[in-house]
């Protein structure tokens, strides 16, 4: 699992399936897991509940050494701010965490005003640091 996705790491992706519709969420949390195969649903076992998972193309191989796939999983935690919007996520998301309206098969996808909780704070004005509005 890692909250670090690489471009390269996603040059497979086809499409996603989504289990609950991501325009409803202001952020998902996604990770790249080692799964047994390219398109069926992942087993999950977190706390909390998976969003969607990513399809893979035919082309995309095996590690030679563990014969598992790299695949994008997109999940939620039940103190996420979907579940409890006045928690620790109010304003703010995860490291992992990016808005799903910016999420396309092999595009990373970033956080934004909507994802973080939003307007910039005092700090990301002062420092003009600007996230995108998506």
């Amino acid at each position: 699992m890692s909250a670090l996705i690489e471009p390269k790491d996603l040059i497979h992706e086809i499409d996603f399936v989504w289990l609950e519709d991501p325009e409803l969420l202001e952020y998902v949390r996604q990770s790249l897991e080692r799964l047994p195969n390219r398109k069926r649903k992942p087993a999950y076992h977190r706390d909390g509940r998976m969003i969607g998972y990513a399809i893979l193309s035919p082309a995309a191989k095996a590690s030679p050494v563990s014969g598992t796939f790299h695949r994008r999983v997109f999940w939620l935690l039940p103190h996420d701010r979907d579940q409890q919007p006045g928690g620790p996520y109010v304003t703010g998301a995860p490291s992992e965490a990016v808005d799903p309206r910016t999420l396309a098969p092999t595009v990373v996808g970033y956080k934004t005003e909507r994802s973080e909780g939003g307007p910039p704070s005092p700090a990301m004005l002062e420092l003009g640091i600007k996230l995108p509005k998506a």
